[in-house]
């Protein structure tokens, strides 16, 4: 039987991400019951204090014992934790040293959504793939650069830890783990009972690209800005170079290091949500939303349409106009 340190963080932490992982996987235990299988998880919510209270006193979680009075545990579940990411992580430093201990003594860990800021200020992740939610992806990458984050997947698995995207992802890393602790055939039956499905592996179609604006650098910004008023046009590096007068390498070196994207990059992106919103609210066909966006060849616009959303563009239009689905 494997035993679950279930963490309840100090501040806002997700209620779902804690309520849900303790009722799924305590589920798993009936439903292996049912199957004639042994009991799979001994599950405990694991704090710092005996009552940690949640949203401003609207909700108190009772823990079911401290981190000093788990000696050993065999996988840590790190619920997403809300506002100030780094306050958040101040707050809950106690936790840090007792993660990375249990993992030395051989624990797995995983993070749920956001929760991987928490996981990453152990040092557990450096040099490792780690996913999170996509829209603090790249605040994720300036504050723990050792780290690849990887905002187009569900999940990652590497050296015993798991990292999951963001929110409700939260439930297909836990199928994941139920599959690999209690077999497919149970795996299967919770997917279905919780109607979770259980080979989604990218987050990519749900990515709302809104530019990385949170820098100082006022040529870059300005250069994205342009790039954003600009998209149906063909704008090059050497274009954006001349008309803020900075060297096209320097410029560059720049772009990548305040966005976390290249110049090219940028503009695929921001051409690309473009032609999303295009197909989220409107009736035209694939070739007039590619022109739209600056597009003149179709097979270089469906390739890196479907490399940022993961879907083709007739796939992405099916999924979020009902409207087209329906005529």
């Amino acid at each position: 039987m494997k035993h679950i340190s279930i963490l309840v963080p100090f501040g806002h932490a997700s209620l779902p991400n804690i309520d849900g992982t303790h009722q799924l996987l305590n589920d798993v235990n009936g439903c292996a019951a049912r199957m004639g299988l042994p009991k799979v998880f001994d599950i405990q919510l694991v704090g710092i204090s005996p009552e940690i209270i949640q949203r401003n006193g609207r909700f108190t979680i009772q823990t079911d014992c401290l981190i000093d009075q788990v000696k050993k545990t065999d996988l840590i579940i790190i619920p997403a934790i809300h506002g100030d990411l780094q306050q958040a992580i101040d707050t809950n430093a106690e936790f840090l040293p007792w993660i990375a201990k249990q993992y030395q003594n051989g624990a797995e860990v995983a993070s749920l959504c956001i929760g991987a800021f928490l996981l990453a200020a152990t040092g557990l992740l450096s040099g490792k793939q780690c996913a999170t939610h996509w829209a603090e992806a790249h605040k994720f990458a300036q504050m723990f650069p050792d780290v690849h984050v990887v905002d187009d997947k569900i999940m990652t698995h590497e050296d015993r830890i798991y990292t999951s995207g963001g929110a409700y992802s939260f439930l297909n890393l836990l199928i994941y783990l139920i599959e690999k602790n209690a077999g497919r055939e149970v795996a299967i039956m919770m997917s279905k009972l919780y109607m979770i499905d259980i080979d989604r592996y990218s987050q990519s179609p749900f990515i709302m690209f809104q530019g990385q604006k949170d820098h100082d650098d006022e040529a870059v910004q300005k250069a994205q800005q342009y790039i954003e008023d600009k998209f149906d046009d063909k704008i090059t590096v050497e274009e954006l170079a001349d008309k803020f007068a900075v060297g096209r390498r320097t410029l560059e070196r720049r772009f990548k290091k305040a966005t976390g994207n290249t110049v090219i990059e940028y503009m695929q992106r921001v051409k690309i949500e473009a032609a999303k919103r295009s197909f989220e609210t409107s009736r035209k066909n694939i070739s007039e939303v590619m022109f739209d966006v600056g597009y003149t060849d179709t097979k270089a616009f469906r390739d890196v349409f479907r490399k940022i959303t993961g879907l083709t563009p007739v796939e992405y239009r099916n999924k979020y106009n009902r409207g087209v689905v329906v005529a």
